[in-house]
């Protein structure tokens, strides 16, 4: 591998030519762990290719961009095979987007910046690189138990019964974000936690230029209790950095908050008002709000700090920034002077 490693591929903090002992702890379960896969990337000829199609066909987790199964044996990861249950996704580079090769370091990035800046409960996760030197993003699965069976999980989708068959080839889309805090509302036993949880992560959505958090990319997963809760986020990217999207998945955005709203009617865009009043109709207190939405509207130190410690190129940590600051700067405009 031609890269040198300064940063530790998962908590990005300096001074590892591998992964820390905390991440080797979290995502590994405390075993030493290679941040080097012994094979070359998928795209790569060889016979490695039949093993990676054949694990694709086996996988049942959803979406577009291509992922593969992978189990801990002993230290090594290898690719599922028949019959085992995975404990990780890999996702390799996709193909056909804007930047394609930066793919992997921005989720694990946004990720990180989600869990430590923010306090957002995610899927552990790190960096990992093939033979060939080409990195993936590793992400450990949080509905497998410790005993190899399966906690209950449901995406807010199928919660919200929006299929292709109900809604069209868009349906994970045709929503909006008021509609879906009702959903989930209504399906945990601590709606006041599970609300402000759902909240943080739809301003970080917002914040970080995530124009992909649709249906499918909310989850409720069952509790040691039983009880369903919100799963720990996943799937969080700066998508602006590869496609020229919206700002908010959801085709009706914030919902009836953002309806006849004088903040958005005169600015044009989502800011400061539009998350507090859309905050408020979730039903959660207004202190709670304010210091949620004070904490999301600070140009946080650690935020600027992991992304110049991030895999991704020097051009594209600039673009990053770029994005990060703008919305920044929407979160700190507010029409009504309520800041």
């Amino acid at each position: 591998m031609s890269r040198e490693i300064k940063y530790c591929p998962g908590s990005l903090k300096a001074g590892y030519g591998t992964y820390s002992s905390a991440i080797i702890r979290r995502v590994f379960n405390g075993h030493k762990v290679s941040h080097l896969l012994p094979f070359p990337s998928p795209e790569k000829e060889g016979p490695q290719q039949d093993k990676f199609f054949d694990n694709r066909k086996r996988i049942s987790i959803s979406g577009v961009q291509e992922k593969l199964s992978f189990i801990l044996d002993r230290n090594k990861l290898r690719l599922t095979e028949a019959g085992e249950q995975g404990q990780y996704i890999l996702k390799p580079i996709p193909r056909d987007i804007f930047r394609v090769s930066q793919v992997p370091a921005n989720e694990h990035v946004t990720m990180q910046i989600a869990k430590q800046v923010y306090g957002i409960d995610v899927a552990e996760n790190c960096l990992i690189f093939f033979e060939d030197g080409k990195p993936a993003y590793l992400v450990k699965r949080f509905d497998i138990k410790s005993d190899g069976s399966k906690y209950r999980q449901e995406d807010l989708a199928s919660v919200a019964q929006k299929t292709k068959e109900n809604a069209g080839e868009d349906f994970k889309y045709e929503y909006d974000y008021l509609q879906l805090g009702s959903v989930l509302k209504k399906s945990v036993t601590a709606p006041e936690v599970e609300m402000e949880k759902f909240f943080k992560l739809v301003v970080f959505n917002y914040l970080i230029s995530n124009g992909d958090a649709h249906l499918k990319n909310f989850s409720l997963v069952e509790s040691d209790n039983g009880d369903y809760v919100l799963s720990p986020a996943y799937d969080l990217v700066c998508t602006r950095l590869h496609a020229t999207d919206s700002d908010l998945a959801l085709k009706g955005g914030l919902g009836e908050a953002s309806f006849d709203h004088p903040s958005f009617s005169t600015l044009g865009y989502y800011a400061y008002d539009d998350f507090f009043d859309f905050a408020i109709m979730l039903g959660i207190m207004k202190s709670r709000i304010h210091n949620i939405m004070e904490m999301m509207r600070k140009d946080h130190r650690e935020t600027n700090q992991l992304i110049a410690h991030s895999f991704l190129s020097e051009e594209t940590k600039k673009l990053y920034r770029k994005e990060y600051k703008n919305k920044l700067s929407r979160l700190n405009t507010s029409f009504s002077k309520r800041i």
